[in-house]
């Protein structure tokens, strides 16, 4: 994991210089209204401004970031002279950066290329995470909606921020529901990443980490005011899991949560959460261990207390239909590059069931 971490309070304030090595022109990619808010976009320019960076900015990326979007940036930015990219805001404009800075850097790909050519490099990025969940700033993928197949795509290039700022300043005042679903999905890629056929002792040292961290934090999670140090254990807590996912990959619960998402606009982290207790129980069915590991590590005493607390944090309220959770294990059930980091074959028939476990 190649990107330098820089974590603290005024982290950009401090180590803005860093970026004069990238280059004189920046362009910021970020969403509508959070970095506004919430101080980063405003830390970051200034921070351009003594360096003495010319910045543009585009501020229109969506959650859930689609191939359309990532197009409207490099139109935007392809003759503004960029040396690199900052992608401030949650996943979402992280990831966009990625992808768009890809297509900037070789100005001849397509957007077809982001899903088949691992070999295209991309502009430096630099993350400025605000909210504590995906972990995309220390990992080298960027996930991107395509309508064109009714779902969620990884792009080939791998692409690591060059160098992430994480100041948990800028997470003070993030919504509840939003604390919840992004804490859950950097729990996920803990999960995940720990029970992946790709994961080794390194990976497993991490994610051993990460989980007490997030352990210390369980009680937290949907409360109102949040602390400063808890806020900034979850930050760290995602980016460790970041770490860990860059090793072994995610696994189940992503590929599944990837359709709840997309037909039924279930937070990515809910979506990943709701499942985890059905993917826990039915790793356990051939390999008890490590999952007791996990649970012992989160200060639960079995894995359907663990699921009396995620079931504390979201309400299961989705309308979904029998025939739709068939369609969608259909979906799974074809994709190999999440399959295969199950340590054991997963029938049509188990993947159905955890569905319907989980949602009904």
């Amino acid at each position: 994991m190649p990107t330098k971490i820089i974590c603290e309070e005024n982290a950009i304030a401090n180590h803005g210089s860093i970026m004069n090595s990238l280059g004189s022109t920046a362009l910021i990619v970020t969403g509508k209204h959070s970095s506004k808010t919430n101080g980063s976009l405003n830390h970051v320019v200034n921070s351009l401004k003594e360096n003495n960076i010319d910045y543009h900015i585009f501020d229109d990326v969506e959650e859930n970031p689609s191939t359309e979007t990532i197009i409207k940036i490099k139109l935007f930015a392809q003759d503004k002279g960029i040396d690199f990219i900052i992608g401030i805001g949650g996943g979402s404009p992280i990831d966009a950066s990625k992808a768009a800075g890809v297509l900037l850097f070789n100005s001849q790909a397509t957007i077809e290329d982001l899903f088949t050519n691992s070999a295209l490099n991309s502009l430096p990025i630099v993350a400025v995470p605000t909210t504590a969940g995906t972990g995309t700033e220390t990992t080298p993928y960027s996930i991107l909606t395509d309508h064109n197949i009714k779902n969620k795509r990884g792009i080939c290039p791998k692409i690591f921020p060059v160098v992430s700022f994480l100041d948990a300043t800028y997470l003070m005042d993030t919504p509840k529901n939003v604390t919840i679903n992004t804490s859950i999905d950097a729990l996920s890629h803990l999960i995940e990443g720990y029970l992946s056929t790709n994961s080794n002792c390194f990976s497993n040292a991490l994610a051993e980490s990460g989980l007490k961290i997030f352990s210390e934090c369980i009680s937290y999670i949907s409360s109102e005011n949040i602390p400063f140090k808890i806020r900034e254990n979850l930050l760290i807590a995602s980016s460790i899991a970041g770490m860990v996912i860059s090793q072994s990959g995610t696994s189940i619960p992503h590929g599944m949560g990837y359709s709840l998402t997309y037909y039924h606009n279930v937070p990515h982290g809910k979506a990943n959460g709701i499942l985890l207790k059905e993917y826990l129980k039915i790793y356990a069915n051939n390999s008890k261990d490590k999952v007791d590991k996990i649970i012992s590590l989160l200060n639960f005493s079995n894995v359907d207390e663990f699921g009396n607390f995620i079931d504390e944090l979201f309400s299961k309220d989705l309308k979904i239909t029998l025939d739709e959770l068939k369609n969608y294990t259909s979906y799974m059930n074809s994709n190999k590059a999440k399959l295969k980091n199950h340590p054991y074959p997963l029938t049509y028939e188990d993947i159905l069931s955890i569905y319907i476990k989980s949602i009904k």
